[in-house]
């Protein structure tokens, strides 16, 4: 199953300039989800993270992370047509490699563990063939 931006959007909440996630590719319900974001040089972090030599803050690359996560547990629990809130519970994170203007983040979710309004996830981040950052993501839902 693929995504584009308004289904997305009818997913999460998050809008310009926090929606992290573009497009997803390929969404196996309780197995993988696969999702772009694209980096470019017009994204507002750029102006001060750091002028001279332009690198994508992890913690975005961690919320892009999370907000894939947040897409992968609506399929995965059946939760379409509900309104959800999201709470990151628990993250650990490596950070590989910088991302930069121009790059295609490719974004990696799996399950760890699936519980009904929680999850654990394996998440990694692409450039290319190239693994640029990895976290175990937890979190839990609300319904609103």
């Amino acid at each position: 199953m693929e995504l584009d931006i308004r289904e997305i959007q009818k997913i999460i909440p998050h809008r310009f300039p926090f929606l992290m996630i573009d497009k997803v590719v390929e969404l196996v319900p309780n197995d993988r989800l696969v999702a772009i974001k694209n980096v470019s040089v017009n994204e507002q972090f750029f102006t001060g993270h750091f002028p001279n030599e332009k690198i994508m803050p992890g913690v975005l690359i961690i919320e892009a992370l999370a907000q894939a996560g947040c897409i992968y547990f609506y399929y995965s629990k059946n939760m379409q047509g509900k309104t959800l809130t999201y709470y990151l519970a628990k993250t650990t994170a490596k950070f590989i490699a910088p991302v930069i203007p121009g790059d295609q983040l490719r974004l990696e979710i799996r399950t760890l563990k699936l519980m009904p309004k929680a999850g654990f996830l394996d998440t990694k981040a692409f450039v290319g063939d190239k693994l640029v950052a990895e976290a175990e993501i937890g979190f839990g839902i609300k319904e609103v």
